[in-house]
This record gives structure tokens, C-alpha cells and sequence, in this order.
């Protein structure tokens, strides 16, 4: 991939931060934004805008048909067997929610959830508030010092009270990429189905969900290059067709009368509301930009800085790497000394590198790993070595002042 030519099509990235070279290393919170994808977004308000679904009119035709041209694009990008199956929600949160929501009710008081140590909040919160109406118990798989899990725990976790498995593909803090499909087959074997947090997995790895055979699957638009407010969530066809509904109102009925009311087909059971048509479409010109440039070929740029990132770090007096195991993704969360990450991460701003800092929404991991908060860089297909050199060396810069 020519790297050069691919950063000009972010234009956010000739940005100067306190009179320096913008240097964005925090893709994992929010992946910045090509030029073809903006431009899609102002196409569909100047061209495109009327409401999808519901018009015989050319505009609203031609909304619906770019709408629904995004959905064939999420499937064939995760390899889901049928378009309904493919969910638009506003974002991985939304999705998970969403399942924590629909599947509460046929869970009963002393029914067990498996979650594990490195799940972000947005995959702890949902199960907790599901417990307080249910009483639900969640239970935790541990994870080492390396930032795997012990998959043994995991397995003995299993009781006749199993009923659902929520996991992390890749964590957002440690990079770990976990071994999710031999964790499916040991739910299954359970007969317990598996929702997976596909976040940070989808812009930075090729997905095949029937592979993975995972019931569900989660993902953000905003994370793909895509617009904000925009996600997905895969699920299995039987499993989505036996959910009753998430929210209720327009577009999500078959029927509606003051006696009974009867609900759409999938996936329109769960898009209740106009949808985010314009940022649906947006999405589609995300995926079309990484399937251009090659997700494989994205993976093996992106490791390339990450072994660059690491092997330099680790020269550095007093640095600690939270995440080792094999095959991570491009996610590098550290501390130096005592130094305070906030500290870290606002004087690395002055120098015109952007990271981020703080728990990172996995207060438990943090509290596993006994510190308060990490400093995280991670990597884009927009990011070069020489950034890589230069974040290096800011870090040195910053540690020496303390």
C-alpha cells in the first residue's frame, strides 16, 4: 500500500497541534475519516435525503436502495449467510443492548452469564442491568499477566445454569486477540449461545461469523473509518426470529391496532424509527475503502508499527507494556515509572501526538493490573514508521522532564 497516498485522503491529518505535525494514535476510540466517506455523507443530504423504506418517490427509493446496498456490503464484509441478519443499530453499545435486552426475559433468577476480566464497560453494564431485574449472576474469566485468558477457567466456569457467554474478540486495552471460536465450541457444547464484541476486530482483521459460528456479533462504524452513531449487530437468523423486540414504533409492525400488533420481518423488527440512512450509506462507503485497500494488507501494515512501536518502547528506563500475548493487535497500553497517564498523554499532545489515557472504559482490567489508568497508542492504516519514530521519541521526551 502506498501510505502516502492513503493519508491524503484525511485531510485532518495535515493538522498542526501547538505548531506540530498531527500525530493520531488513538484509532481504537475513533478511527479518522477518508474523503470518500465524508463526501457520501454530503451527497445523501444534498441528493439522496428522504425518509427509506416508505416513499414511492425516486428520492426515497433511492435512499432505501443505498441503505439496503450497506447491508449487503456488512454481509459480505463479516460473511453472514442472509442480509437479515444484518441489524443497523447506532453502534457495538447499542447492539449488545440490544441482545441484554431481548434475551432478559427468558432468563430466571440464579441464571449465570459468563463475561471475562477484559471486557470493556460497554459489555459489563448491559449483564448488570439485566441482573437487577433477574438477578442474574455474572461470572468472570480471569486473565493473566501477559493479557490472555485462562481458557481452563473458562471452561469451569460452565454450570447447568449457564445460559449466555459475552466476550471480547480483540480487547480494546491489551490488543489480545482471543481465541473465540474454541470458546464458542466449548459454549456450544453447553448449548450456550455466544454474543462476541467485534469492535475492535472488524476494522483490523477479516471476520467470518459462520466460521466463528458466534450467535451474535457486534460492530461500530466509527471505528471502520465510518461516520459516528452507525453499528451492526449479526444474529443468527433462529436466534433473532425467537427475540421479541427492542423498541417499538415505526417501521419495526407488520400490524397495528389498539387490540394487537404484529411485527415486521427481519431485520426490521429491530430498526424501530427512521434510521441513520445517511450514515448507513456512509458506512457502505467505508466498507468499499477497506475492502479496496485489503483488510489482510491493513493487518500485516499495521503489525509492522506495532513491532516497530514495541521494540522501541521497551528501551526506555522504567517502561511497562500492559498486553504481550502472540498475535495482538495494534494496540500498545503502557505506563513509564510513576508517571501519571493523564500527565503522559497531555504532555505528548503539546508534542503533537494523540493518544489516549485513563481506564479506558475496563475499570476491572485496571484494577487486575493494580494501576488506576494506562496510556494507549494505537495504530491505523494511516499511520507510518516514522510516526512510529516520532511518538517514540516523545515519550522519551515527556519521561525525562520527570
Amino acid at each position: 500500500m502506498d501510505i502516502n497516498h492513503i493519508r491524503e485522503d484525511f485531510p485532518i491529518l495535515s493538522r498542526h497541534i501547538d505548531g506540530r505535525p498531527l500525530i493520531y494514535l488513538d484509532t481504537a476510540a475513533t478511527s479518522q475519516t477518508p474523503r470518500q466517506v465524508v463526501e457520501t455523507i454530503q451527497q445523501m443530504y444534498y441528493q439522496h435525503k428522504a425518509n427509506v423504506h416508505r416513499g414511492v418517490h425516486t428520492i426515497s427509493q433511492e435512499a432505501t436502495n443505498l441503505l439496503e446496498a450497506t447491508r449487503s456490503k456488512v454481509q459480505r464484509f463479516i460473511h453472514a449467510a442472509s442480509t437479515d441478519e444484518i441489524v443497523f443499530t447506532r453502534g457495538t453499545t447499542e447492539g449488545i443492548n440490544l441482545v441484554a435486552s431481548s434475551m432478559g426475559d427468558r432468563f430466571d433468577n440464579g441464571d449465570e452469564i459468563i463475561l471475562t476480566t477484559m471486557e470493556h464497560h460497554s459489555n459489563i453494564v448491559p449483564w448488570q442491568l439485566l441482573g437487577r431485574r433477574k438477578r442474574v449472576r455474572l461470572r468472570v474469566v480471569p486473565v493473566d499477566d501477559n493479557g490472555e485468558l485462562d481458557l481452563q477457567a473458562y471452561e469451569d466456569l460452565f454450570t447447568e445454569n449457564t445460559r449466555f457467554v459475552a466476550l471480547s474478540h480483540v480487547s480494546n486495552v491489551l490488543g489480545t486477540v482471543n481465541p473465540v471460536k474454541q470458546m464458542i465450541l466449548t459454549a456450544h457444547r453447553h448449548g450456550v449461545p455466544v454474543l462476541i464484541d467485534g469492535a475492535q476486530a472488524a476494522p483490523h482483521m477479516a471476520i467470518d461469523v459462520q466460521d466463528l459460528d458466534c450467535d451474535f456479533y457486534t460492530l461500530s462504524a466509527h471505528k471502520m473509518y465510518g461516520p459516528t452513531g452507525v453499528g451492526v449487530l449479526y444474529g443468527k437468523r433462529h436466534m433473532l426470529q425467537s427475540m421479541p423486540p427492542y423498541q417499538g414504533g415505526g417501521e419495526m409492525i407488520g400490524n397495528v391496532s389498539f387490540e394487537k400488533t404484529t411485527w415486521a420481518d427481519l431485520p426490521f423488527k429491530f430498526e424501530a424509527g427512521t434510521p441513520d440512512f445517511v450514515g448507513i450509506a456512509a458506512f457502505g462507503a467505508a466498507i468499499d475503502y477497506v475492502t479496496a485497500l485489503g483488510i489482510d494488507e491493513i493487518a500485516a501494515h499495521e503489525h509492522r508499527l506495532l513491532v516497530a512501536a514495541t521494540n522501541q518502547l521497551q528501551e526506555i528506563d522504567g517502561m511497562r507494556i500492559f498486553g504481550t500475548a502472540p498475535g495482538k493487535g495494534a494496540v500498545i497500553s503502557f505506563l513509564v515509572g510513576d508517571i501519571n497517564s493523564y500527565d503522559m498523554g497531555l504532555l505528548l499532545d503539546r508534542l503533537g501526538v494523540a493518544v489516549r489515557t485513563g481506564h479506558h472504559c475496563a475499570q476491572p482490567l485496571m484494577e487486575r493490573y493494580g494501576v488506576q489508568g494506562m496510556v494507549r497508542a494505537s495504530f491505523g492504516v494511516y499511520n507510518t514508521l516514522d510516526e512510529v519514530d516520532q511518538f517514540v521519541a516523545a515519550v522519551r521526551r515527556v519521561a525525562a522532564m520527570f
